[in-house]
């Protein structure tokens, strides 16, 4: 649980509107407050603003791609510990090198299952917990 006992706040940026929309849902049914971003710039003030315990981000987004605003997050000092989990419809191992290398947690393949959302959640979630 998050740190106020309640679910965590977590970001998702994707510029799929059906896939915010999932998310959002399943995220929501696990108890967590959800905040969505359709771009990068977009996110950029939302983590600002809200400080999310977790951001999910897309890979392939138009003007600021995923790696991109993945790797402006990490080189911010107040957001450099926000765990973020890649989001992309392509299960490469480039992909999640690539990944890796801007400072992502993980990988999550699209479509992915309210289970797979919820898991990741909790797994990263606390490690955001840990650090603060």
């Amino acid at each position: 649980m998050g740190p106020n006992g309640s679910g965590y706040k977590v970001l998702v940026i994707d510029d799929s509107n059906t896939i915010r929309r999932s998310a959002e849902i399943f995220l929501k049914q696990g108890g967590h407050e959800v905040l969505l971003a359709e771009d990068g710039f977009d996110a950029l003030s939302k983590v600002n603003d809200h400080k999310p315990h977790l951001i999910f981000c897309d890979i392939l987004m138009p003007r600021l791609d995923g790696y991109q605003t993945c790797a402006i997050i990490k080189r911010n000092a107040h957001f450099s510990n926000v765990p973020v989990v890649m989001l992309s419809s392509k299960d490469g191992v480039f992909d999640k090198a690539r990944g890796r290398m801007v400072g992502s947690q993980d990988y999550l393949t699209k479509p992915f299952t309210k289970d797979q959302l919820l898991q990741a959640v909790q797994q990263f979630g606390t490690v955001q917990q840990e650090v603060q």
